[in-house]
């Protein structure tokens, strides 16, 4: 090399090295104030400069991290397990980010990796917990669309109260100076209102919105008291703990004609920990929220506080099942007392879920499934009204419109399967058959019996298949499937049975063995009564029924004796049918057979297996 021009380098290479320190310190300061979409960008420069490479990939995935985006940080994350002395926590992180692709088996390893690594650490059990998700057993069917009011920017937090939606939104347009969040770079949050059937947005009018975060908000039944979050801000007094972290606090405003005033901070707010997201029980009674509260189970746990005349009780930490070593958020009571509420500490589809604890079940806690639920952040779920019809759920999930979108939810009640179980040959219902509904699996969910007039009914869950299988002891089983796809108009679905009769003429007529006495082939009294169950069988119920006649005879006697006394008892029996208004076409064949085919095969009988074998049988030709 030219020594001019390596002297030049030489000179150079100080300054280089300087900018690019100074770069890496504008970067994490960033960081540290939670400036992560502006960390991004440093750090991202610092990488292409292959600078600080170890330190810079973990920054850069841990900022995707905080922004909830999994794609982006799975990438860098990957790089950084691949260094020496990796942090357990990169482990965790990863595994969740891993989760948020939908990369399960990759996730689950990485989190067995972080469960030994940091010594069996609290919250990974519950994820790690074998068998499948612990899906919603209600039968309702939940159809997800977004909402017409949605941003560019992060809308979520949706609420009705009497006929207006309340949500919480960075679009940056209420009537307050806008400033940009540098955790996200949209502007800081703001409560709106739109008109239920309407996408015309307005800001909540009054003094609830500020130059901070407000939202997520709910409201009181008559719609005069409103509960939301704000940054620890009250009279432009923001206070930030030791850390220089401004918290969430949970404030009440009152409607005063038309405009929401009268800002109050809850008596269990604090200075030192993060509390917000309250929700109203329907009754006013109660007000649930999140809060980071020392002593915890983990990082924001649900908690639960008495309201009785504007007094407010002592909080409760609602514990497990429903808290867990992870993060459980946006809590919300239906007024059918089902409580719902997101989480990433129990098993789901991806980062937070929306998970549900029924009044039926209350211990136990179920995850609401797909589509509700998404391999990203799927959050603030809420109903509308007694019905329990519509309701809005919040996510980041692809193809949304902003950062964080606002879905609405059709909630469509389950479908009544019902129907008439009838014999295929007549057509008359069948009482008291009996029905096993399956999953998919083959696991029974419902047995049903038809009524005296052959009828059923039981409400089933739509989008999916279930194999039924349908039984009578006079009958074929029947086994098929019914699909509940495309039915979203209907309320019910009706599937009428068809039974086939057993080939047992037996069974069909209920009737007892056609005996003899020694020697003998006259009928019987009982076997007329026999005889006659048979009759009504062929005339009322299968008219088309067609029939053969075996007689046989015991052993006693010679072989050829007993062929012809046989004969005669075949003879007997048809006659006593034909008699009785039977046509003769339909006993096609009338046999005897004397010894040959024993009921009882003995050497040396007693006088009861002599009874036996002494009989005429019946087999079905047809029944149609």
């Amino acid at each position: 090399m030219n020594k001019k021009y390596f002297l030049l380098l030489l000179l150079f290479l100080p300054a280089i090295l300087f900018a690019q320190a100074s770069k890496q310190k504008k970067a994490d300061r960033y960081y540290e104030n939670f400036a992560y979409t502006k960390a991004i960008e440093e750090y991202k420069d610092l990488l292409e400069k292959e600078y600080n490479q170890a330190y810079n990939q973990q920054q850069l995935a841990n900022s995707y991290y905080k922004l909830r985006d999994p794609e982006n940080a799975v990438k860098y994350y990957a790089m950084v397990v691949e260094q020496p002395n990796v942090s357990p926590e990169v482990y965790f992180n990863y595994a969740q980010m891993l989760r948020g692709v939908r990369e399960y088996e990759a996730s689950r390893r990485w989190l067995e990796k972080y469960q030994e690594a940091a010594r069996n650490p609290k919250g990974v059990e519950q994820l790690l917990k074998s068998g499948d998700i612990n899906v919603y057993k209600g039968l309702e069917s939940f159809r997800v669309r977004p909402a017409g009011f949605n941003s560019q920017f992060s809308d979520f937090g949706s609420f009705e109260n009497n006929g207006t939606i309340y949500f919480t939104s960075a679009r940056g347009t209420a009537d307050t100076k806008t400033k940009i969040y540098d955790w996200t770079g949209e502007p800081f949050l703001d409560i709106y209102k739109v008109t239920a059937g309407s996408n015309t947005v307005n800001p909540v009018s009054g003094d609830v919105n500020t130059v901070r975060h407000e939202g997520p908000v709910t409201l009181s039944a008559d719609g005069n008291t409103m509960y939301f979050t704000r940054n620890n801000y009250l009279k432009r007094d923001g206070k930030k703990d030791d850390e220089g972290i401004n918290h969430l606090k949970i404030y009440k405003a009152s409607l005063v004609n038309g405009s929401w005033s009268n800002i109050e901070e809850l008596p269990f707010s604090n200075n030192e920990y993060s509390v917000g997201h309250p929700s109203l029980s329907a009754d006013g009674r109660t007000l649930y929220f999140v809060s980071e509260a020392p002593g915890g189970m983990g990082g924001s746990d649900i908690y639960k506080v008495s309201l009785e005349n504007g007094i407010f009780g002592t909080p409760e930490n609602l514990g497990a099942p429903v808290n867990t070593p992870g993060n459980e958020v946006f809590p919300f009571i239906a007024e059918n007392g089902n409580f719902y509420f997101s989480s990433d500490g129990h098993k789901g589809y991806g980062l937070l879920d929306v998970f549900v604890v029924t009044t039926e079940a209350p211990g136990n806690v179920q995850n609401l499934g797909e589509p509700v639920n998404s391999s990203m952040d799927d959050f603030s779920f809420s109903v509308s009204g007694a019905e329990n019809t519509k309701g809005f759920i919040s996510s980041n999930r692809t193809g949304g419109q902003g950062n964080d979108d606002i879905y609405e939810l059709n909630i469509l009640a389950p479908l009544v399967l019902k129907g008439k179980v009838t014999d295929s040959i007549n057509d008359k219902p069948i009482a008291n058959a009996t029905l096993r509904l399956l999953d998919q699996s083959n696991q029974q969910l419902a047995v049903l019996e038809t009524d005296s007039v052959g009828n059923y009914q039981v409400e089933i869950a739509r989008d999916k298949t279930y194999p039924l299988e349908s039984k009578h002891i006079k009958y074929n089983t029947k086994m098929e499937e019914i699909n509940t796809s495309s039915m979203d108009e209907k309320t019910e679905l009706v599937h009428n049975i068809e039974l086939s009769p057993i080939n047992d003429v037996e069974y069909l007529a209920e009737i007892n063995k056609i005996y003899f006495d020694f020697d003998k082939a006259n009928i019987r009294p009982d076997a007329a009564t026999e005889l006659d169950k048979l009759v009504n069988l062929m005339k009322n119920e299968y008219p088309e029924l067609v029939i053969e006649i075996g007689s046989h005879t015991d052993r006693r006697g010679s072989a050829a004796y007993n062929r012809r006394l046989a004969e005669r008892r075949a003879q007997a029996t048809r006659d006593y049918l034909v008699k009785n208004g039977i046509a003769a076409e339909r006993i096609v064949t009338y046999k005897g057979y004397g010894e040959e085919q024993p009921e009882v095969d003995c050497t040396t009988c007693n006088e009861e297996q002599h009874q036996l074998n002494r009989r005429s049988i019946f087999k079905v030709v047809k029944m149609e």
